[in-house]
């Protein structure tokens, strides 16, 4: 089993990002409509909650459902208003001993991963890791801020957008902390999810996004997949998301741990994961240096690093199984 991320310089949308759209169409569409086209909002509906929550983004939403063919259909889908559920499981930390640096697991299905780190300039020059065509799982922006998405660990689903577009959003609008969590409490977000927030200052957040209850802004510097409590027993043992909290917490006061000590307990259980066919499996690895504006892609023996200064468009393919370390507690 591998992963491929394909390095995209793409500053506008273009026939570049017209040719994946139709390569991954007929999977998105199936997704899309797994639960029936009438659990899908209409065109106008979707539309709208995009220009009432997300002005800035509707010239370029109208530009990419023009390159996917001006179909009803794709415009519902690329709108993200009220997906089907999904989940998946993160680690993420944010590093603040030296240059402020976003540092995260993304645990997911493989067969359901874009594959594609974009380095685009609509609003604010932005590098992230593409999901939902147009979305956004982790990135940065050239003002210095970063943002990473895991799921909250509630089954709980109601009206809002899919986090990742939420995501795109904030990296495309805001330039630090405190402008990102005044974006996350305006904007409904269909499920439950954290969001962790740091920028080039060494502020950080992490933001608990939910579609039944107020946001809530904790001062932490490290999140997995619960919010304040463990609220789904059986997906929070499955993916230990609070023994992983925990031993984030104690990486991050272990004043003997550096950053580059801390991107290798990354690579390693508990944090890392293979279990890929069960959907929570470890495809990649990242560190955003917010105050350098660099990245590093990494794995187990491979890696891939670039910044807004330098980004070198290429493939990387990886092997996802194979042996790692045991982690030994202490």
């Amino acid at each position: 089993m591998f992963v491929q991320l394909k390095l995209i310089q793409e500053p506008t949308p273009s026939e570049r990002w017209q040719r994946f759209w139709h390569r991954v169409w007929p999977l998105y569409k199936h997704w899309f409509l797994g639960e029936g086209i009438e659990a899908r909002a209409g065109y106008t509906t979707s539309r709208s909650m995009l220009e009432q929550h997300m002005p800035e983004l509707l010239p370029t939403y109208e530009k990419l459902c023009e390159l996917a063919g001006g179909g009803d259909l794709e415009a519902r889908f690329l709108s993200m208003w009220n997906p089907p559920p999904y989940m998946a499981g993160c680690s993420q930390a944010a590093w603040v001993r030296g240059n402020p640096t976003l540092i995260r697991n993304y645990d997911y299905d493989p067969r359901f991963f874009d594959g594609r780190m974009r380095y685009t300039n609509w609003l604010k020059p932005v590098i992230g890791i593409q999901d939902s065509a147009w979305g956004i799982l982790d990135g940065m922006n050239g003002d210095g801020l970063g943002a990473a998405l895991a799921f909250g660990g509630r089954k709980v689903s109601g009206e809002g957008f899919g986090i990742p577009l939420i995501v795109r959003y904030v990296l495309e609008t805001c330039s630090n902390v405190a402008e990102a969590v005044e974006v996350l409490k305006r904007i409904p977000s269909h499920m439950s999810y954290n969001v962790l927030l740091l920028d080039k200052s060494g502020r950080y957040a992490v933001v608990y996004v939910n579609p039944d209850r107020p946001t809530r802004v904790v001062e932490r510097p490290v999140c997995t997949n619960h919010q304040e409590q463990v609220e789904w027993d059986e997906y929070a043992a499955f993916t230990q998301t609070v023994y992983r909290r925990d031993y984030l917490e104690e990486c991050l006061l272990d004043e003997n741990i550096d950053r580059a000590q801390l991107m290798k307990r990354f690579l390693r259980p508990p944090l890392y994961h293979q279990q890929y066919l069960r959907g929570f499996g470890t495809l990649y690895s990242v560190s955003y240096d917010l105050a350098q504006g660099r990245f590093k892609v990494f794995w187990p023996g491979k890696q891939v690093e670039g910044s807004f200064k330098k980004f070198e468009e290429q493939l990387v393919q990886v092997t996802l199984l194979r042996p790692v370390g045991r982690y030994m507690a202490k």
